[in-house]
């Protein structure tokens, strides 16, 4: 008998690892309920989508098999072919039915505007929010949404790579409200004391599922599927579960459920977009982000360099404790992500004190490169010939003026090429800065890729202008050397 089950579980595994796989992506940092690690065991996904996918691939006769991918990425990552499918509450917009082949909806959610109990019934929508800064997710409907009202009614966006921090900065005070989908805001109101979330909704939209351009064949396969188990309440079970289904979903069922050909027909996409005038929209926001970062990059710089000569100096001339003190900081600092840093600062410190997103940006990025600046002025220093030193001291000068008036221009010399390197690598290491909201360059094109659907403009016109503005540094860095240069011969 233990012959026969040893044969017939070879068989099964055998079947399945023959079984065509369906393979669909997610992020499953973004958490439950859509996708999520379980707690009690990290390597097994849970969550509605993780459900869903496998119900597709079940009525497709496949095996789902998870690909992870950042949640902005999904669009780009299904349209190069990297998975099948992309669903992680992948919001319907028309960008995304234009540039790709896009599913029926499979689930209505709200967008919903939370804020501190304490201010319940005062800000019931987003035109009593002037003047107030509102958290969202990038490149979502909401953030779009958000946007619009700071235009029209003078609130702030304030735009986060997650929907977790939003509302740990709802509750410390760092904002006035979130807007954001009504399953994340249930799920953030479990996790985050102290929060009230608005019944009445700002908006309606609904998640799909996304696949490249001309795969319309297995989309039209996957939408068959979908009705089937919306019809045998299969998708209700999934929903209820998850504590998702609510009085909505009936009607929403119904309404996908009855629209038959017209469902199938407004599930096609169009063909790539005619997005020249999005584009244009989006110019003045780049270039907005384009002066954050420069001078974030200015001043992250000068900071650097303050402090950079202060350690280099400490470490050359200071006693035994301030240089192991010195050599102590650099190290910790050169041996830990600069993304840490940036963590600590914004939100490891925030029970202490609150910065500002600007300013914890300019520390962190500050503070990091000093400790590689002060690595290149050491060795400036100390490769200033010992006989001219010497000479100077020789001659009466005090070791300020002899750093003063000898070893420091000298030194600067040196250390200029390096110097320079090291502020187009800032200039770069400025899109990091997105993490703790604020909107640069990067993450402001990222937001215009992901509401476009595709990163070949955004991308080009994000490279021009760094490019703008790394190249005069550069040159100017040339020409200081060529003028020293010819000084000295």
């Amino acid at each position: 008998m233990r012959r026969i089950a040893l044969l017939l579980l070879l068989a099964a595994a055998s079947a399945s690892a023959q079984q065509p796989v369906l393979r669909w992506g997610g992020d499953a940092e973004g958490g439950a309920p859509s996708v999520e690690a379980d707690p009690n065991d990290p390597a097994i996904l849970r969550g509605l989508d993780v459900e869903v996918a496998e119900q597709i691939a079940k009525g497709l006769g496949r095996r789902p098999e998870f690909h992870q991918v950042e949640f902005t990425d999904i669009d780009q990552s299904v349209q190069r072919g990297d998975f099948d499918i992309g669903l992680n509450g992948v919001e319907d917009t028309p960008a995304r039915r234009r540039m790709l082949a896009a599913t029926i909806p499979y689930f209505e959610f709200h967008e919903v505007l939370t804020m501190r109990i304490e201010d319940r019934g005062k800000f019931s929508t987003l035109a009593a929010l002037r003047g107030r800064r509102v958290g969202t997710l990038g490149g979502t409907i909401a953030y779009e949404r958000v946007l619009a009202a700071e235009k029209s009614d003078g609130v702030i966006c304030i735009s986060y790579d997650d929907d977790v921090h939003p509302y740990a900065d709802l509750r410390s005070g760092r904002l006035d409200a979130v807007l954001l989908d009504n399953i994340i805001a249930a799920r953030s109101m479990r996790r985050v004391p102290g929060l009230y979330t608005e019944e009445r909704p700002v908006a309606t939209s609904h998640y799909i599922g996304v696949l490249a351009t001309g795969n319309t064949k297995l989309r039209d396969q996957i939408n068959d599927v979908l009705r089937a188990r919306m019809r045998d309440g299969t998708l209700e079970r999934i929903y209820r579960k998850w504590g998702v289904w609510d009085s909505y979903q009936p009607a929403f069922f119904a309404g996908v459920l009855n629209a038959g050909v017209n469902a199938k027909k407004a599930a096609e996409g169009g063909g790539p977009a005619q997005n020249l005038d999005v584009v244009f929209r989006y110019i003045p926001a780049l270039l907005r982000a384009s002066l954050i970062t420069i001078a974030l990059s200015c001043l992250a710089m000068a900071l650097a360099v303050v402090v950079g000569v202060f350690i280099a100096s400490g470490r050359v001339y200071g006693s035994a404790p301030v240089r192991a003190l010195l050599t102590i900081y650099v190290e910790v600092v050169r041996g830990t992500p600069v993304l840490l840093q940036l963590f600590v600062l914004y939100y490891g410190l925030s029970s202490v004190i609150k910065l500002p997103a600007f300013l914890a940006a300019l520390l962190g990025l500050g503070l990091n490169y000093a400790a590689y600046e002060s690595e290149i002025y050491r060795g400036a220093l100390e490769a200033v010939a010992r006989g001219q030193l010497e000479a100077a001291r020789t001659l009466g000068l005090t070791e300020v003026q002899v750093l003063r008036l000898v070893r420091g221009p000298q030194a600067f010399r040196i250390a200029l090429a390096p110097m320079t390197n090291d502020f187009v690598s800032l200039l770069k290491d400025s899109s990091l800065v997105s993490v703790i909201t604020v909107i640069e360059l990067t993450k402001q094109t990222s937001i215009f890729a992901a509401n476009i659907g595709s990163w070949v403009v955004p991308g080009i016109l994000c490279a021009a202008l760094y490019l703008v503005l790394s190249l005069p540094l550069s040159r100017l860095a040339g020409r200081l050397e060529n003028r020293w240069k010819a000084a000295t011969e």
